[in-house]
């Protein structure tokens, strides 16, 4: 039987404002965030609208504002998307994203790259070589397709925002037809011409290389000092004896050796492949070479290297006389193989250049012309005749058939026979192997040659091109150097990169001997090579048929079908394609300015120039895609077609080895997507410094994963603390909320400062870092843990708790805004949370990414300072604290009581807080004494614990019909409620 005296107890629980959201701890992202890509794909169009999506909503949300132009390098359309591409498209998402949010109409346009030697190889793995060229195109066609479209719902997984219903394929007709016309243009400004020179060729793919596809690797040689026979010994003498011999004392002596020995001028090569097309030798002018005496001839060799030649001959000899290069000029000397074959019976002359050193070798250089570019120059230079080049190196890599002692064979299977047809015949003064950095194509990754081949050509400096009509003011090379100058780096030290690539290219050569691809539209005279009279009109009209049918249609074009058939017989339709840098470098042209220069409301680009704000790709594209873009904005605009150039680093794993399937070093996406969720890819690129490497594994990843919980659960309290909180009747003026709350809008006020200057130089790893610091002390360690008494305790429409509640809405709603570039499916959920409650603005509410970022009153200063100061002192009190709950003296902060000791200057700062100041130290008590130094004594508290607030009060029970509370929960519950004015 219960006491009728005794109070019927009261569950105080139920009277706290305890925080509630449906937001959830858990993100579950691999089970959501497909269902946000399916909502922003499948969003309504806008009233009168025939198209919607989220993409085009955005683009309707921004109609006038200003424009902000990222123009997608396009990925190749081969293979499933692996990390790298995710890091590019994530990189890319969260600056549009970003700039949406600060009001711009920020346009992407993603895009791939679908013409070239890649596919061609996968066509040929899956059907065999021997395609006809219309075969093969229908098949890379359909096959660049399939896999387009499975890349597209990679990037899409990845929350990616862009137009993918209606992307940029550098193999759709409209775009064919425009580089074709950007071509015509480039021909007009007068770079293009035709010629033979070497260029660096793989024949893996079959083709010529661009500089941008080259890289270097390791290669092992065999190198070899080759002795070519004096033709004429007397004019030899004549070299060294400048005149009348016969003036000269010691000239008698060395006449004699020579009538008694051989002699011979001796090469250094690398390149025994090279020696069957040798035409010609090359001296310095103005080096000092030696005749040496030895018991293998008379050997010619640099002055500087005697020695050390000697030393690698194996043999000795002395310096029986010395001249300069220049009277070595025109010597004759007989091919090393001059009498073991006819076909190599032939003179080789020596000829003067400045490329040649004697840093090493022999100071004497053998020159096949078909296979240098020193050499190329140097033969033509002195008369050889392009016919007259010798070029037996097929394009497969082969001698040709007919080739002397070697035909048939692959070049460097040949180079042992080479060495040992060499060595029998005495001409092989010494060989051994070595390991040099040599190029590879950055394709196949095997060893490239130059080869001397007919190509068309971008001229990079002053000469003549063909049909010149609207000739540029400057050279190429003169126009991308000046624009560089004008272009902002991201990280700096890529302006340094890309100049000295410009600054030392050769000319670029455009032209591949491959089917898939954009043609280049030129018919040529069989007899004379000469371009047809009408070129520029059939450029039109090629273009023109490749608009409405594809390269298909022009593949099916015949000569007479364009030529009439007067001129037919006398013409040959070029086979060449346009090398795929052309395609994807000109698609500001044909993509911005052409394919989807009506997509929208407005062009997506900047009218006056340059058309993209930002271009942003791998660092290795310094060589590829923005050289290529530079060359060709130049070319057409005497400009660059971007403002400014990005560039991010390779992934790695955790010991900075580039991620590799051949390793198996890598993390997939899909993988990461699938176990974690995208959102974990996102975060992981936004915290890394994409500057350098950027390091991936499933332990980093899950780090990653502690921090997205640690800011989905600060989120996640937030919006459970403000949801009875409607904006529009519950919300505090500034000048009448409490001091802290006024201050946390001040601190949220100055990072937004921070990370909005972060975000306009494209940086997101320092924004990440200082949100996750913002969540776990300004805010979790700091603002929210002080907060929560008052937002639980306090009435319910209490001043006190609406200011704080005022507070965390508008913080609130600028995180979530900071965090959606990065975090964009945790946003959406977020705002959808809030947009539920009827919180969000009526024309935002479908997406955040509609809205802009919150606009903040001026931070306060003097605020912020003393709120930093009362901070600092109070993380020594808590050390303080600490020392005595882990003595087990107190359970928490609460139970005890604080007499703390401050100069005079905190003295002041700290009692302007009043009671509320034990209210910022989370204690139930804190006395303040004025001293010299800072000092806190802290002691369990003697009073009683009250129920409701857990605070330590002498006045607890003071109310009879509350025997458990504090004066301040009986206020709070009964009676006007505690005032609060600061904390």
């Amino acid at each position: 039987m219960t006491d009728s005296t005794t109070p019927t107890p009261v569950d105080y629980r139920s009277t706290l404002n305890l925080p509630d959201t449906p937001f959830p701890m858990r993100g579950d992202l691999p089970k959501r965030e497909p269902g946000w890509v399916k909502t922003w794909n499948d969003m309504a169009p806008n009233p009168g609208e025939e198209t919607g999506g989220l993409y085009k909503r955005l683009r309707d949300a921004r109609v006038g504002a200003p424009l902000f132009v990222l123009h997608d390098g396009p990925p190749y359309a081969n293979g499933q998307i692996h990390m790298g591409h995710a890091v590019n498209k994530v990189l890319k998402d969260m600056i549009v994203k970003s700039k949406q949010l600060a009001g711009f109409d920020a346009q992407y346009i993603p895009g791939w790259d679908c013409h070239g030697l890649p596919i061609e190889n996968a066509i040929e793995k899956l059907h065999g070589r021997n395609l006809s060229r219309d075969d093969m195109q229908a098949k890379s066609r359909a096959y660049a397709t399939e896999q387009i479209d499975q890349q597209r719902e990679d990037f899409k997984r990845l929350g990616v925002l862009g137009d993918w219903e209606r992307p940029y394929r550098t193999m759709d007709p409209a775009n064919e037809g425009g580089q074709i016309r950007a071509f015509k243009r480039v021909i007009e400004r007068g770079f293009v011409y035709r010629g033979l020179k070497p260029v660096y060729w793989c024949f893996d793919c079959g083709s010529s290389l661009a500089e941008f596809e080259i890289e270097y690797a390791d290669k092992k040689s065999d190198t070899l000092d080759v002795a070519f026979e004096a033709a004429d010994k007397h004019a030899l003498l004549q070299a060294f004896f400048p005149g009348n011999p016969a003036d000269h004392p010691s000239a008698a002596l060395v006449a004699s050796r020579l009538e008694a020995k051989s002699a011979f001028v001796v090469i250094w090569t690398t390149t025994a492949w090279t020696i069957p097309a040798n035409q010609a030798l090359n001296a310095h002018p103005e080096l000092t070479y030696a005749l040496v005496d030895t018991p293998r001839g008379v050997l010619v060799l640099a002055d500087t290297l005697v020695e050390k030649c000697l030393e690698r001959y194996g043999t000795t000899g002395t310096v029986i006389a010395t001249t300069t290069g220049k009277q070595l000029a025109g010597l004759n000397f007989k091919h090393p193989l001059h009498d073991v074959d006819a076909g190599y019976a032939r003179l080789s002359p020596v000829y003067l250049a400045d490329y040649v050193s004697d840093s090493d070798g022999t100071g004497i250089v053998h020159s096949s012309p078909a296979y240098g570019v020193d050499d190329f120059n140097s033969c033509v230079a002195h008369g050889l005749k392009y016919d007259d080049i010798l070029n037996p190196v097929q394009g497969n890599g082969r001698y040709a058939e007919d080739l002397p002692l070697f035909g048939g064979l692959n070049i460097w299977k040949a180079c042992p026979v080479i060495l040992t047809t060499l060595q029998e015949a005495g001409h092989l003064m010494a060989t051994s192997p070595i390991q040099h950095s040599y190029p590879h194509c950055w394709r196949h990754k095997t060893p490239v040659i130059y080869r001397a081949a007919a190509q068309w050509f971008i001229r990079m400096d002053e000469g003549p091109g063909v049909f010149t009509q609207d000739k540029a003011p400057k050279t190429l090379r003169q126009l991308a150097l000046d624009a560089i100058e004008q272009t902002s780096f991201y990280p700096e030290n890529g302006k340094a990169r890309l100049r000295d690539m410009i600054a030392n290219r050769p000319d670029w050569c455009i032209s591949r001997q491959r089917s898939w691809g954009v043609p280049v539209p030129f018919f040529l005279h069989k007899d004379s090579g000469e371009l047809h009279p009408n070129t520029m009109a059939i450029l039109d009209q090629a273009a023109d048929i490749v608009e409405k049918g594809g390269i298909e249609a022009w593949s099916r074009v015949t000569v007479e079908d364009i030529l009439g058939a007067a001129d037919a017989p006398h013409y040959t339709k070029s086979t060449d394609i346009l090398e795929v840098w052309f395609d994807s470098g000109s698609s500001f042209q044909h993509v911005l300015r052409g394919s989807h220069k009506d997509a929208y409301q407005r062009p997506p680009f900047h009218a006056e120039g340059p058309e993209a704000d930002l271009y942003l790709e791998g660092h290795d594209q310094h060589r590829g895609w923005f050289h290529s873009s530079l060359l060709l904005g130049c070319a057409l605009y005497g400009r660059a077609p971007y403002r400014g150039l990005l560039t991010h680093g390779f992934t790695v794993d955790s010991k900075g080895i580039k991620m590799s399937k051949s390793l198996k070093n890598g993390i997939e996406p899909q993988a990461v997507s699938n176990k974690l969720g995208a959102e974990i890819i996102r975060l992981w690129v936004a915290a890394s410094d994409y500057s350098g490497d950027i390091a991936g594994d499933d332990k980093i990843l899950a780090r990653v994963v502690d921090t997205y919980r640690r800011v989905r659960n600060t989120l996640k309290f937030l919006l459970a603390n403000v949801s009875d909180f409607d904006p529009a009747k519950d919300a505090v003026p500034l000048e009448q909320m409490l001091e802290i709350d006024r201050y946390a809008l001040s601190r949220a006020a100055q990072l937004q400062a921070d990370i909005l200057a972060h975000y306009k130089v494209y940086e997101f790893h320092p924004v990440v870092s200082k949100l996750q610091i913002y969540c776990s002390e300004d805010l979790g360690a700091f603002y929210l843990d002080i907060l929560k008494d008052r937002l639980y305790t306090t009435a319910a429409n209490s001043l006190a708790r609406r200011s704080a509640q005022t507070a965390l809405w508008q913080i609130t709603q600028a995180m979530l805004r900071w965090m959606a570039p990065f975090l964009s499916f945790t946003a959406e959920e977020a705002w959808a949370v809030l947009g539920a409650e009827g919180k969000t603005p009526t024309a935002t509410a479908e997406s955040i990414f509609m809205d802009t970022y919150v606009a903040f009153d001026a931070s306060d200063a003097a605020l912020l300072a003393k709120w930093s100061r009362i901070r600092e002192i109070r993380e020594v009190v808590n050390k303080d604290i600490e020392t005595l709950r882990a003595d087990g003296q107190v359970g928490s902060s609460l139970q005890a009581n604080v007499a703390l000791t401050v100069n005079a200057e905190d003295h002041a700062l700290l009692s302007s807080l009043g009671e509320d100041l034990k209210f910022v130290f989370i204690t139930s008590a804190i006395d303040l004494l004025a001293g010299d130094a800072l000092s806190a004594g802290v002691s369990a508290s003697k009073s009683t614990k009250c129920e409701r607030c857990w605070h330590y009060r002498d006045d607890v029970g003071a109310d009879a019909a509350h025997p458990t509370l504090c004066g301040r929960c009986t206020s709070n519950l009964c009676g006007a409620g505690e005032a609060r004015r600061f904390a």
